[in-house]
């Protein structure tokens, strides 16, 4: 049971650290990419019924999430680059 266990560890090990340095960070990236398109449809839809006072305010929303999706996007290209050169 015991060498079981080992032999376990030593291939969850070897799994976790053999195939990217940077797996999690990629993984929290893409996480974040999703939750910034998930944002980005909200406010796009909140044009169909905002006030037009209120639309200002709405399209400077979306042009910082625009910028934060092209960041995120270069990051992601960036780890990309560094595992694939």
């Amino acid at each position: 049971m015991l060498w079981r266990t080992i032999i376990l560890y030593a291939v969850m090990l070897t799994c976790a650290v053999a195939f990217h340095e940077n797996t999690f960070a990629v993984f929290e990236l893409r996480e974040h990419l999703q939750m910034l398109y998930i944002n980005m449809w909200e406010l796009l839809h909140q044009l169909e019924y905002v006030e037009p006072h209120q639309r200002e305010w709405v399209y400077a929303e979306i042009e910082e999430m625009k910028q934060q999706i092209m960041d995120t996007i270069d990051l992601l290209v960036e780890h990309d680059q560094s595992q694939h050169p």
